[in-house]
């Protein structure tokens, strides 16, 4: 490696130079390959004052360096002095790029002439933090659209959901409403062909026991009720059922059985007691004549006597009463005759 040549001793002169150091007339020095490297990469250059230009700031820091070694070397006393000399720096310094033209360098250097350039900022490095805000904030924004739309999608799912339900609900309960009307439908209409069915039964039971059956007298008019009040009977009130007709009308068996009394009973007149099967007493009343004997078997229709007006009466009529089981008590005749199918 080639070494330079030993520099000369050298002394301050009294008057400055703008540096503010004297100086002295400089050897030239040749510079090999390893002591010059180019310069490489960006080089950020604080802003200068004093006049020098942009151009030459690289020169400038080289001939303070040099003047500080020299300074440096002398003060360390009893080693020689090195003799420095600059070389022709202006090809390198064509070579370099203008400071202005370095991104985010050239708004910080100035020179005196104020021109416009130098106080216009780059925008490169700005432009590219605005292009990263923006990409942040359009990450930010589709981040919060994202989960807006998906918060919508699940409110519209639940939404959709709920309303599904509240349909289904409302669906049930037409159905069960529907079904309820149904059944209660088809409940009085099972009711309704019940009791049709259980009319229609009573009405044939009627009709073939009211084959055995008869009225007692064919016509007549009724003139006093089962119940009926008044001072005539002894009782207080009406004991049986007056079918009024002329003296003499026939009198008829209401059904098949046992004449257990047939003579006078004082306010009832000539009276006929027929007992049916079930135990159950006719008594007719009032005859004129009578054409049975006690203990005698009739049968329904059978003439048993004639109408008359023998006893406490006040013309002449049937007086019919029903003593069920033989008792004392009566029961409404019209009741018991309509019971057999007969229509009074």
């Amino acid at each position: 490696m080639a070494s330079n040549r030993p520099a000369p001793e050298f002394s301050y002169p009294p008057n400055d130079d703008e540096f503010g150091t004297a100086q002295e007339t400089w050897e030239e020095w040749n510079p090999t390959e390893e002591s010059v490297r180019p310069v490489r990469g960006k080089h950020r250059v604080a802003r200068q004052r004093g006049g020098l230009a942009r151009s030459s700031t690289v020169l400038g820091v080289g001939v303070i360096a040099a003047v500080g070694a020299g300074g440096i070397a002398t003060a360390q006393g009893g080693k020689p002095a090195v003799h420095i000399s600059m070389p022709d720096l202006s090809a390198v310094k064509d070579s370099l790029p203008e400071a202005k033209s370095l991104p985010g360098v050239g708004a910080l250097i100035s020179d005196d002439s104020g021109s416009d350039d130098a106080q216009a900022p780059s925008t490169a490095p700005l432009t590219t933090v605005g292009n990263g805000q923006e990409d942040a904030g359009e990450a930010l924004r589709a981040r919060i659209l994202a989960q807006a739309e998906t918060q919508q999608d699940a409110a519209d799912a639940a939404a959709q959901q709920a309303a599904e339900e509240a349909a289904a609900k409302k669906a049930a309960e037409e159905a069960a409403a529907k079904k309820e009307a149904a059944d209660a439908k088809a409940a009085a209409e099972k009711k309704k062909a019940e009791e049709a069915a259980k009319r229609k039964a009573e009405a044939e039971r009627l009709a073939k026991l009211a084959k055995s059956f008869k009225l007692p007298v064919a016509s007549y008019t009724l003139t006093g009720t089962f119940g009926q009040p008044g001072s005539m009977w002894s009782s207080g009130y009406h004991t049986g059922l007056d079918f009024a007709a002329s003296t003499g009308t026939p009198i008829y068996a209401i059904h098949s059985g046992t004449v257990t009394e047939a003579g006078w009973a004082g306010s009832y007149g000539y009276r006929t007691v027929l007992t049916l099967d079930d135990g159950t007493e006719l008594w007719f009343c009032h005859q004129s004549s009578m054409n049975v004997s006690v203990g005698q078997k009739v049968t329904t229709g059978d003439v048993i006597g004639r109408v008359g007006a023998t006893g406490n009466v006040t013309g002449a009529h049937l007086h019919l009463e029903v003593h069920p089981g033989g008792q004392a008590t009566g029961v409404d005749p019209a009741a018991w005759l309509r019971g057999k199918g007969l229509t009074l």
